[in-house]
């Protein structure tokens, strides 16, 4: 993927800003956040990362999203991106119809993972669900792409979330950047604080499970990701 392609829909989405409001259509919400991720697993070295995310809403109704990371080991490069388009037509109950593109490469292997991720959520204020499927294309080198079709999920529940401060638990096998197979899953820690009107900290902890019941599932690695939100 060249350089022009990552940052593009970058600078699509703040520079229609003006445009946004030259229409009947009100912005209602805005927010770019920038995080440091560290990751461990028993297959690799330290990786580490970083990530700069980007979020509109217009109405309430429609949220536009996208995001780039990019990091590694001391052996390779990791480059991860997306692009999110999320539509909630019920502005009483948290419905909600997303789909999602995601990109994942490593330079190095000539590995390319395209997945689209159309899926529902129910987004409460204590707790939420998501089911959908993940339909990826893989390619290593020259090789032919390879398809696969897997169930995606991702669930939480909040014990504290009042606005100041969220405090959470989740688990799946998606996020806004990996969508993994059905078996390699991850439990979520995670705790945001509002420092003011436009700042927000964000952590999360991340277990990475591999194996799906009983004796197979092990602990393949865990994260810790930090980073400051800045809404306007």
């Amino acid at each position: 993927m060249k350089t022009f392609f990552k940052f593009f829909y970058f600078s699509l989405l703040f520079c229609c800003f003006h445009s946004v409001y030259s229409l009947d259509i009100d912005i209602t919400d805005k927010n770019v956040q920038a995080c440091y991720r560290g990751e461990y697993t028993r297959g690799s070295d330290l990786l580490n990362e970083i990530s700069i995310t980007g979020l509109i809403e217009l109405d309430y109704i429609i949220t536009f999203k996208a995001g780039f990371s990019a990091g590694g080991t001391i052996l390779d490069t990791n480059i991860n991106s997306y692009i999110n388009i999320s539509y909630a037509p019920f502005l009483r109950l948290p419905f909600i119809f997303s789909l999602s593109w995601i990109y994942s490469g490593l330079p190095e292997y000539e590995a390319h993972t395209h997945s689209l991720i159309p899926y529902m959520s129910y987004n409460a204020r204590y707790a939420g669900i998501s089911l959908g499927f993940n339909f990826r294309f893989t390619s290593f080198f020259t090789e032919p792409s390879y398809f696969e079709s897997i169930l995606s999920f991702y669930g939480y529940v909040n014990f504290i979330n009042n606005g100041s401060l969220r405090i959470g638990i989740g688990a799946g096998n998606f996020n806004e950047f990996h969508a993994r197979n059905l078996g390699a899953y991850f439990i979520d820690f995670f705790a945001s604080v509002k420092i003011n009107k436009n700042f927000i900290f964000v952590n999360n902890i991340e277990l990475m499970q591999s194996g799906g019941d009983g004796l197979t599932t092990t602990l393949l690695g865990i994260a810790f990701r930090t980073g400051v939100k800045f809404t306007w």
